[in-house]
């Protein structure tokens, strides 16, 4: 299609004109004018009419530029209809917002944020704390504090571990877990998965990480027992650490009944922190639990990244990483354990306040 000039055009809608609307009078003075040969092709009929039209409609041979859908203001009616969709549904996220309200979904993340100031919070999944449980976590984070400061339980001693399912399909859309506000609104919710899974024991010290150990099949007292025995002991011995490790683990059954009770007394006596234990570790308290708010999720936000396939695969890539913990981010993890010691006791035994956590 050739690509007629503004020269071209208008002078075929002039000479279109005066020569009574006669399209081969205006062929012939055009191919004269521009030096058209004959046989070179030029503009039809029905192109000239069109230009004809543009010119009597607008004053001009070119084609009038639409002017687009009508653009939506962010006025005070559509503020106002968008803040009322969030404080009815403030767990619905913006593009579902967006779509009941008829508006687009970037009007309406620039009203949340712009016009609401607005923010997204993640929900972060943690267990409900009874009522018992606030005095409890004070008493211990009192009891902590005072043991660390007096070095009677030096900060570089404890062992904080854990057990944890790493899901095969562990890239569950947990970014839908949103609440829209203007403050932090101190939500607490829980999730089930059910996924092919590995169960997964790791230690985290300012030293480093033991483990990742993996279980087979269901942890009860005879495979946490065995894990103690021939995993636990020989990583601690050969790192020279067995005789002054403060090793803590939670109430779950498999960790508190008799027989792994006594096991642990020979392994590490008194210096255990663990329901059943001198050192009382509080019901309840992921957020006090270093394997919980940092290692957990800094493992899963990058063995997923590259969406293993198998469970083989999976357990490869949680080693590769846990290898790869700076030792400098351990320091800095158990600097924050002593400041969420503190905080505890500030929040009078709730959860801390990051059980949310503002996102971008």
């Amino acid at each position: 299609m050739a690509d007629w000039s503004i020269e071209h055009r208008a002078f075929a809608v002039e000479h279109f004109f005066r020569h009574n609307d006669s399209y081969v009078s205006t062929v012939r003075d055009f191919r004269k004018h521009f030096a058209y040969y004959s046989g070179k092709p030029v503009f039809s009929e029905k192109t000239l009419r069109v230009w004809v039209k543009n010119f009597r409609e607008t004053g001009s041979v070119c084609k009038k530029k639409s002017p687009g859908p009508v653009r939506r203001v962010r006025t005070s009616p559509v503020v106002a209809r968008v803040r009322k969709a969030i404080l009815k549904s403030p767990t619905r996220s913006a593009r579902m917002q967006a779509r009941n309200l008829n508006l687009s979904e970037p009007t309406v993340r620039r009203i949340l944020h712009r016009d609401l100031n607005f923010h997204p919070y993640k929900i972060l999944c943690v267990q409900q704390l009874l009522p018992v449980d606030y005095e409890a976590r004070m008493k211990f984070s009192r009891i902590m504090l005072q043991k660390i400061e007096a070095e009677e339980i030096p900060l570089n001693s404890i062992l904080i571990t854990d057990e944890a399912h790493f899901y095969l399909n562990g890239d569950v859309n947990k970014q839908n877990l949103r609440y829209w506000s203007s403050n932090n609104p101190q939500i607490i919710s829980e999730k089930p998965l059910h996924s092919p899974k590995v169960t997964v024991w790791m230690g985290v010290a300012t030293w480093g990480v033991i483990g990742p150990y993996f279980f087979d099949g269901t942890v009860n007292g005879e495979s946490y027992r065995q894990l103690l025995t021939e995993f636990v002991r020989p990583e601690l011995t050969r790192r020279r650490k067995l005789s002054r490790t403060w090793f803590q683990q939670d109430g779950a059954t498999s960790h508190t009944a008799r027989e792994t009770m006594n096991c642990l007394r020979r392994m590490f006596g008194s210096r255990l922190i663990s329901k059943n234990a001198e050192t009382v570790w509080p019901p309840r308290s992921p957020d006090l639990s270093t394997c919980d708010y940092f290692l957990w999720g800094y493992l899963k936000s990058r063995v997923y990244k590259n969406k293993p396939r198998s469970l083989e695969q999976l357990k490869q890539a949680i080693t590769r990483q846990a290898e790869a913990i700076p030792k400098t981010m351990l320091v800095r993890v158990y600097e924050n354990f002593v400041v969420r010691l503190r905080n505890c006791i500030k929040k009078r035994g709730q959860h801390l306040s990051d059980v949310i956590f503002k996102t971008t």
